[in-house]
């Protein structure tokens, strides 16, 4: 483990708070269950029947020791969390409320908005777009933030030092072609990230193929459109752009290519991608090509502690995952 998941991983510690995860017929998650709670990291919830969670048990080849399983049908707070989502959503049916709040996606959000969990983390067999609709549906957006996004953890090898940097990726996951709201609001969902799993002042570089005007086109009008609500809207956060990757990150190049004073050229530690393609084979060519350790996609911006995972995440994943989460909170 890194060091930055090594500091994520004690303040989840300190915390005290309990992830549910409402997915608890993986035996992936009960596997990473037993380990959060045998390491002592956090004490989780797995939503399931008993019997579907304890053949996942016997599958992952552990104990349940310790661990809380929690059926929705049997659930004593059922009625509560059915009313607590209808009061939120005006012409809700009573009856419809709790037939939602019995799926264990929608439970699990409901337990996360009453205060009854700590973070929810899904998505080993659920979809991105799933995970969303019901954070959306149950704990909402934060405060100030119009749509959700995702970031990667990307803990960069540095050879020369020895050690390893951390840097924020955003978004490759959710956010298919942002317009110049979305892409602020990603920057600001992004720079919070950054203090609390970085444990340093963001300095955020909205990415282009352009680096302050050298080239002229709808798409750069975008990412300055971008700079200019961020900065508007986070008026004391350090943000540059629009930056090529290599001005972003390299002083000797910012010395070059940026005229002028940047709270960020040549130092950033979030990246903020244009859109989907970039994001996506951005944090994959890092991972592929420098030997980075990529860990998510997390969610951001809603009101609580969430996040997806990879369908094809590793038990370590997990684990990992739910720690940054945690540490989030």
């Amino acid at each position: 483990m890194s060091d930055i998941v090594d500091a994520c991983i004690a303040q989840a510690r300190a915390g005290g708070k309990r992830p549910v995860f409402p997915e608890g017929q993986d035996e992936r998650i009960v596997a990473a269950a037993r380990r959060l709670k045998d390491l002592g990291i956090a004490t989780p919830i797995l939503v399931g029947t008993r019997a579907e969670v304890s053949a996942a048990a016997a599958r992952a080849g552990v104990s349940l020791d310790g661990i809380e399983v929690l059926d929705p049908a049997e659930s004593v707070r059922l009625e509560a969390y059915a009313s607590l989502y209808a009061n939120g959503r005006p012409n809700a049916n009573p009856k419809v409320a709790e037939r939602i709040v019995r799926k264990p996606l929608f439970h699990a959000g409901m337990m996360l908005r009453a205060g009854d969990a700590g973070a929810m983390i899904a998505g080993v067999t659920t979809t991105t777009a799933r995970v969303i609709e019901a954070g959306l549906m149950t704990v909402g957006l934060a405060a100030g933030i119009g749509n959700p996004s995702s970031f990667f953890l990307m803990i960069v090898p540095d050879a020369e030092r020895g050690s390893a940097k951390g840097y924020i990726y955003a978004d490759c996951a959710v956010n298919v072609d942002p317009d110049p709201e979305m892409l602020a609001d990603i920057a600001i969902a992004s720079a919070q990230s950054c203090r609390a799993l970085l444990r340093e002042e963001p300095r955020v570089a909205l990415l282009s193929f352009s680096t302050k005007g050298s080239a002229q086109h709808a798409r750069v009008d975008k990412v300055t459109r971008a700079l200019a609500l961020a900065r508007e809207r986070a008026p004391g956060l350090a943000i540059d752009g629009e930056l090529q990757a290599d001005a972003a990150l390299v002083p000797e190049v910012a010395g070059k290519k940026v005229k002028g004073q940047s709270p960020v050229a040549g130092q950033a530690n979030v990246l903020v991608f244009p859109d989907l393609d970039a994001g996506n084979i951005g944090y994959k060519l890092t991972q592929c090509m420098a030997g980075a350790r990529a860990i998510g996609p997390v969610l951001q911006g809603f009101a609580r502690p969430m996040s997806d995972l990879s369908r094809g995440a590793s038990i370590e994943d997990i684990v990992a995952t739910t720690a940054i989460v945690l540490a989030r909170a």
